[in-house]
């Protein structure tokens, strides 16, 4: 097997796991895990929409993953992250309107996700239009920087400013979301 078989195999890999329920305890590692599994969405989308011909396995992976995970990710930062960012950021911390400019790319993701289901899921040939393969590279390109802006703002503002509380609180929903218990042994000390 080649590096480049080797590589896509690893990606196939991540995308089709979720991080362990265990790393819940620690959710803001468990958002963390998630993100890089969505800078593999990322390549995917554009290996797919820079191939001369679909690769079957690559949109398979891309389907599962916005039909089943993207949208309960959004939901853990809409619903949970962000609001509890909003109640212990100091106002030096200016925050507001980045997690407002992040909850409008998340409408707007939403919106290119489900035409991008729509459009895996009624292929009839194994070529894109090139229109479709904009609105991949489009969606790539947006998810990376709205990664970029979580990773290097969002994470580390709710690691410095979240309580034990506000974690086990996330973690718990963050579990209940995705029907599976909450670790045991969670909330015993503050992640780094």
């Amino acid at each position: 097997m080649d590096t480049h078989d080797e590589s896509l195999r690893m990606a196939l890999e991540t995308l089709a796991s979720p991080p362990p329920a265990d790393q819940l305890a620690a959710p803001l590692d468990y958002l963390f895990a998630e993100h890089f599994r969505q800078r593999i969405l990322c390549w995917m989308v554009d290996r797919v929409a820079d191939a001369p011909e679909t690769d079957r396995a690559c949109a398979g992976a891309i389907l599962r993953f916005l039909r089943e995970d993207f949208g309960i990710h959004v939901l853990d930062e809409e619903e949970d992250l962000f609001p509890l960012i909003r109640r212990r950021a100091e106002p030096e911390d200016r925050v507001e309107d980045v997690l407002d400019e992040l909850s409008q790319e998340h409408a707007s993701d939403h919106l290119d996700a489900t035409a991008i289901v729509a459009g895996l899921s009624a292929r009839r040939t194994t070529r894109l239009a090139a229109a479709f393969r904009g609105l991949l590279h489009r969606f790539a390109a947006n998810e990376r920087r709205h990664l970029i802006v979580e990773n290097a703002i969002v994470l580390p503002l709710a690691r410095a400013r979240l309580t034990l509380d506000d974690l086990g609180s996330l973690g718990r929903r963050m579990a209940a979301r995705r029907g599976v218990d909450y670790p045991q042994n969670a909330g015993a000390a503050r992640p780094a």
